[in-house]
């Protein structure tokens, strides 16, 4: 169970295109807010390069690069944590079904690290029943 069901809403949202240059200026928005919670450089460039992950995952595998479709950013962000969700308007996917990146075949594989990556920077990572939808959580440090 996340610590923040997926029904609970967050209190800031913010809608962007399948857009990487329009995802960069979220992060942005989101760290700023970070640096003023007193949230260490160690703990911000954890969530700066889980949101990058996710929002590429959603931009990429979700929204199929797809100009035409929207990445929603969802977040609260105080003085204990950091609860951040990235959704996108793809059909979803089963996270148990992500190949392992570090297996034999697929470790010399330029990409498939994300979710590795966002697990083990991060103290939460949850997906919605759907798939199409991860709720990133990151206790300040």
């Amino acid at each position: 169970m996340p610590v923040v069901p997926f029904d609970q809403a967050l209190p800031h949202r913010i809608v962007i295109a399948s857009d990487l240059h329009a995802a960069r200026q979220v992060e942005e928005q989101v760290l700023r807010l970070t640096e003023a919670k007193g949230y260490s450089k160690e703990c911000a460039f954890a969530i700066r390069l889980s949101l990058e992950e996710a929002l590429v995952n959603a931009h990429r595998h979700g929204n199929r690069c797809d100009a035409a479709k929207k990445i929603t950013v969802s977040f609260r962000i105080d003085r204990r944590r950091a609860v951040i969700r990235v959704s996108d308007e793809g059909s979803g996917f089963d996270p148990c079904c992500v190949p392992d990146p570090t297996c034999p075949e697929r470790i010399c594989l330029p990409n498939g690290r994300g979710i590795m990556l966002m697990r083990s920077y991060l103290d939460e990572v949850t997906y919605s029943p759907r798939g199409n939808e991860v709720q990133l959580v990151k206790e300040r440090c």
